[in-house]
């Protein structure tokens, strides 16, 4: 990691791991003294405290690095976003389309688990009983919400496309030119169990224009702009098959076309619907700005009532913690780096071989 660039990941980094100890309590004691008696008012209580830390995350993207997304929707789907429970199935283009999603709905560790995030391995045999259960408890959730499905079970790479196309040949399935082949028993479990409660599938298409550098989590961080096109088509619950067969056959028939959809977009550099600029939320800079005063002064005075930097010891001991940081820092942006998961690596190694 450059110098330059550490000297903007620290103080970020610094910044989201020190409020994330005080929503992590928070969330604590919320979660022993309110959920007991009322499950729902819990709901509703961490929704807002949740917002204090992820919202940063927003900030990176829409303030820090200006990185715009432009929404293609028709004005039935636009309209009802937000407003319903719905089922979101999207190919995995960048390292970042979590946060394009985060954008677009406007919402590590334990608060992932507070907020009741579902924790798989990706694995089937491990993530059935997971995916189950976590989904029953959505059922009396208070507040429309977005359950997001990469159903291509990875990001997308060269290297993967490939093992994805050899696969596809040697199943007779469509080749596809920029999406992987849609792994579907993880969707077809999701739709079994939610088609009760939840009205409706948002089909989400994302794409990054040609003339545009790809948005990574090291060029946010380096507050480097970007542009991203997101393409979104609702389905009525309803109209889905109603056997798992039909189900799984469905999401296959969607990711076909959606491979037109980017071949469409490679071509012509647009969805060919009128494009909607998506605003960026006061809310994100005030929760930034809220936490930076609080933890500055803090911090100063701290360090006041400690004389911590008055000795060597002490010297040495905040520059270890700022090495710390700058350490999980770095592990969290290479972690986010398609290029460098093992699924990226197997890929790879598989079209040696070949």
């Amino acid at each position: 990691m450059a110098i330059a660039a550490a000297l903007v990941v620290v103080p970020l980094g610094l910044l989201f791991l020190l409020s994330g100890l005080i929503v992590n309590l928070l969330q604590a004691i919320f979660f022993i003294t309110i959920r007991p008696f009322s499950k729902s008012l819990y709901r509703r209580i961490n929704r807002v405290v949740a917002e204090l830390l992820w919202l940063q995350v927003i900030w990176l993207v829409d303030w820090w690095a200006g990185v715009k997304v432009k929404l293609f929707a028709d004005s039935k789907t636009y309209a009802l976003m937000g407003k319903e429970h719905a089922l979101v199935i999207s190919n995995h283009k960048s390292d970042i389309d979590w946060l394009v999603g985060w954008i677009l709905s406007q919402v590590i560790g334990w608060s992932m688990w507070f907020t009741e995030y579902l924790f798989l391995e990706r694995s089937w045999a491990k993530d059935e009983r997971t995916l189950k259960s976590g989904l029953q408890q959505l059922k009396d959730f208070p507040r429309p919400f977005w359950l997001a499905l990469f159903v291509e079970g990875t990001r997308f790479t060269p290297a993967k496309l490939l093992a994805a196309q050899e696969y596809a040949a040697s199943q007779g399935l469509p080749i596809p030119r920029n999406v992987l082949v849609p792994r579907t028993k993880g969707f077809v479990s999701a739709v079994s169990i939610m088609r009760s409660f939840v009205p409706a599938i948002y089909d989400v298409t994302v794409a990054i224009p040609s003339d545009q550098p790809p948005p990574t989590m090291f060029r946010i961080l380096k507050g480097q702009s970007s542009l991203v096109h997101v393409h979104i088509k609702r389905h009525e619950m309803t109209d889905l098959p109603e056997t798992d067969e039909g189900v799984s056959q469905w999401c296959k028939d969607i990711f076909v076309a959606k491979d037109a959809l980017l071949d469409k977009h490679k071509s012509e550099g647009t969805f060919g619907v009128d494009p909607r600029q998506l605003g960026r939320p006061i809310k994100s800079l005030l929760v930034v700005v809220f936490w930076s005063s609080l933890l500055s002064y803090a911090t100063f005075r701290f360090f006041k009532w400690t004389e911590l930097l008055s000795t060597w010891k002490g010297v040495v001991l905040t520059t270890a913690a700022v090495i710390l940081v700058t350490i999980v820092m770095h592990i969290f942006i290479r972690f986010s780096q398609s290029e460098r998961s093992s699924t990226a690596r197997a890929a790879r190694n598989r079209a040696k071989k070949d």
